[in-house]
């Protein structure tokens, strides 16, 4: 299996995070360009197995050129995880891994329209066959979702004027290209940090919404812990605060166990148990691989076990 030219962040790390069993079988639930999945075939022995999913149509075309009895390779958005798994048989897994975001193909790929680096059609979508391009929300969206949707996933002080710049542009011809709207959002900004270009708020915030990915993370959390035998691990490793909020809150709650109502007679043994456990403390990338792929600046790994708590 090759990797192809996206290097997979912490993956030394999340591989042993995942503490894989030569027999377990495993869920690589963003395979992306296959980096997380090669390592983790190469500690699988003949009886594992391993299950990637991605929803882009490129990951999948690298996914399924995988020569390995051990491998599949499945499209779909990881949030429909239980339906995916379950046509394939899969009930239970002794881990998960999710590695959250856009991944370097996708922004390097100026058709995709990801990045403001290339001028292309603005599109965004992680499957361009399904839901609406960023265009086209721009088209038709109130100045308000426009600002909200910017000021909540970009985290963008200068939202409210960068919404009306958009609106304002649209009134005199479609916003339907990267470049274009990085030049929207340069003049509309009137201040920038630091070695960034103002406009990368801005994408980050539509291809979030876009894609809906805090929301996937969301209703894919769940699942992964119905999933997990007890004992198996989940690996999330995040590139974004608020993603990472996401699941820092999750798995706190998922380790503590269902409150009881004051005084209520119980033995401890028969106490409620939570159905997690966490693993060590939030990871980070090393200064050597933040110098060798600046992408994993950003990135932080959460790692739960899952206990034998029964989930109701």
């Amino acid at each position: 299996m090759t990797s192809g030219v996206h290097a997979a962040v912490l993956a030394q790390e999340a591989i042993e995070a995942l503490n894989i069993r030569p027999d377990g079988t495993y869920v690589d639930c963003t395979f992306g360009r296959g980096g997380h999945s090669r390592l983790i075939l190469e500690r699988l022995g003949k009886g594992g197995r391993l299950v990637a999913i991605d929803r882009d149509p490129e990951a999948v075309r690298v996914g399924r050129a995988v020569k390995d009895p051990r491998f599949t390779m499945l499209h779909g958005a990881f949030s429909q995880i239980g339906e995916i798994l379950r046509g394939s048989g899969i009930a239970e897994a002794d881990g998960v891994l999710l590695d959250i975001g856009v991944s370097s193909p996708q922004l390097d790929d100026a058709r995709r329209g990801f990045s403001f680096r290339y001028d292309a059609p603005l599109d965004m979508r992680m499957d361009p066959g399904h839901g609406i391009s960023a265009a086209q929300w721009l088209a038709t969206a109130d100045e308000a979702d426009i600002r909200e949707v910017i000021r909540d996933h970009g985290e963008e002080r200068f939202a409210k004027q960068i919404a009306a710049a958009i609106v304002a542009a649209r009134a005199r011809g479609p916003v339907d290209t990267t470049r274009q709207l990085a030049a929207i959002v340069a003049e509309a900004v009137p201040t920038r940090e630091p070695r960034q270009d103002p406009a990368t708020r801005t994408f980050q915030a539509l291809r979030i919404h876009i894609n809906q990915e805090l929301e996937e993370l969301s209703v894919v959390l769940p699942q992964c812990v119905a999933l997990l035998k007890t004992g198996g691990r989940l690996v999330v490793i995040s590139f974004h605060s608020l993603e990472d909020r996401i699941v820092k809150r999750f798995l706190r709650t998922q380790a503590q166990a269902d409150a009881l109502p004051a005084r209520l007679p119980v033995r401890a043994r028969d106490l409620p148990q939570p159905r997690m456990r966490l693993i060590g403390r939030a990871q980070r990338s090393n200064a050597a691989e933040v110098a060798a792929n600046p992408r994993a600046r950003s990135a932080v790994m959460r790692v739960a076990e899952r206990t034998a708590a029964v989930i109701a």
